[in-house]
């Protein structure tokens, strides 16, 4: 293969990217809404923690 070669996939990305300049933002303000979660306090993580009601070990019973 030749270093230029670039497949039809690729090719596709970058005329996509072209033709939408936002996307590549839209895509990381979703990554940020659904992946990025900011650290827990660790006080909070405590309190959670304390809080969960144990579950039974089999739950159809």
């Amino acid at each position: 293969m030749s270093r230029h070669y670039q497949s039809e996939i690729t090719q596709f990305i970058h005329q996509l990217k072209q033709q939408q300049p936002a996307l590549e933002e839209a895509q990381r303000r979703g990554r940020m809404l659904l992946w990025d979660k900011s650290p827990l306090n660790l006080d909070e993580r405590a309190r959670q923690q304390t809080s969960r009601i144990k579950q039974k070990p089999y739950v159809y019973y």
